[in-house]
């Protein structure tokens, strides 16, 4: 009996053991996914709810009232220079620079230099007129004298015309040397070889392609500056194809500036690009904006545009909005002790504090006077 009972024992020891292990691979090979913490539950305000309010009377009301705007739309664009008023810099005269007196960004004026060339060209350009005002006052003498023997007939007539043609020509020839040392940009009444490169304009250098010690090949050669005139400059907006009803050329917008949030300026819109950007399906819109100074190129501005239809759109104090989870709420009305919340979409501040309300409320309607107090009342209770 002893043996058996001892067995018994035995076994169930053994059970005992056996299930602790099993219990502890168990856990040993859990699932990693349930221990993780549950998922964040966002909050979603509803609209429409109501809530029922004890004291209705400590909550005063007002009526929506009536404000007739027009549809907006609002585009980004960058600050550009207006091509027309964008000279470019070049030089006639080949050669290499040896002097750099301007810089991209440079505010210049108009004939202030710019460069300085040394130049083959203008080296032999010297030569021809030199060598043209040589042979004109040898020609001229010769005439001189033809005309003294013509006089006494110790020549003929041919002869005295002959050196007249001569000198005419020498003349001419002078007087095309000199334009093409003009042209070169050299000065005649001082020999050189160097060119000075003047700008043409008052402006903002906006381009350079030349460096110190580049060589220069004439008209070849790409602009060696730009001067932009920044007194006016262009706004470049993309417009998308359903949005185009709003832009008409000749009307203005309205340009904003990050920067300057104070400064509020108009521009005529001058373009409306005919071909579409094949993957935006955007319009280039072409601002032309009066410059105060501030405006950089390769600004982002903020461009206005506005529609000819007015609507009319419900204004209330702006106490009455309510903020909450990135929506704009207001209480109206729907009981003798109870009120409903309302999300609409908010427009412009106007002045006197009122709201601009762009949907979601119709004027008439009435509305908590100030909202944040009602919510507060909700909350506590």
């Amino acid at each position: 009996m002893k043996r058996k009972l001892v067995g018994i024992t035995f076994t169930l020891l053994l059970c005992t053991l056996s299930g602790g292990l099993i219990v502890g691979c168990g856990e040993s090979k859990a699932n990693p996914a349930a221990e993780a913490p549950p998922p964040t539950q966002v909050e979603h305000e509803e609209n429409g709810v109501s809530f029922e309010i004890d004291s209705p009377e400590r909550y005063p009301l007002v009526t929506a009232g009536e404000h007739q705007a027009a549809p907006v739309l609002m585009a980004t664009g960058t600050v550009s220079p207006d091509i027309s008023r964008s000279i470019p810099v070049v030089s006639i005269a080949s050669g290499r620079v040896i002097d750099l007196t301007a810089r991209l960004g440079d505010t210049v004026k108009k004939g202030q230099l710019l460069m300085r060339i040394e130049s083959a060209d203008i080296s032999q350009a010297f030569s021809d007129y030199q060598q043209a005002l040589a042979d004109e006052k040898l020609a001229d003498t010769q005439y001189a004298r033809a005309q003294l023997l013509y006089g006494h007939g110790a020549i003929s007539l041919n002869d005295l015309q002959v050196a007249q043609d001569t000198e005419e020509k020498a003349k001419v020839t002078v007087e095309t040397t000199l334009a093409h040392l003009r042209v070169l940009g050299a000065d005649p009444a001082h020999p050189s070889a160097i060119a000075d490169v003047r700008a043409p304009a008052s402006g903002v250098i906006t381009d350079q392609e030349v460096t110190n010690s580049a060589g220069v090949q004439g008209l070849s050669s790409p602009n060696l500056f730009t001067i932009s005139d920044m007194s006016h400059v262009w706004v470049l907006c993309d417009v998308y194809q359903g949005d185009l009803p709003f832009v008409r050329l000749g009307e203005y917008a309205d340009i904003h500036l990050d920067a300057y949030p104070q400064l509020h300026l108009r521009g005529r819109i001058s373009n409306i690009s005919a071909v579409l950007d094949p993957n935006l399906r955007t319009a280039k819109v072409r601002i032309q904006v009066a410059n105060p100074g501030m405006l950089r190129l390769g600004m982002f501005v903020t461009a206005t545009f506005h529609g000819l239809r007015k609507q009319t759109r419900a204004i209330v104090p702006a106490d009455a909005v309510l903020h909450l989870h990135d929506r704009d709420w207001v209480f109206v009305p729907s009981g003798e002790m109870e009120f409903r919340r309302v999300g609409v979409v908010s427009g412009n501040m106007l002045p006197g504090n009122m709201q601009e309300i762009v949907s979601g409320l119709q004027p008439g309607q009435q509305v908590v006077k100030n909202a944040l107090e009602l919510q507060n009342a909700v909350d506590n209770e």
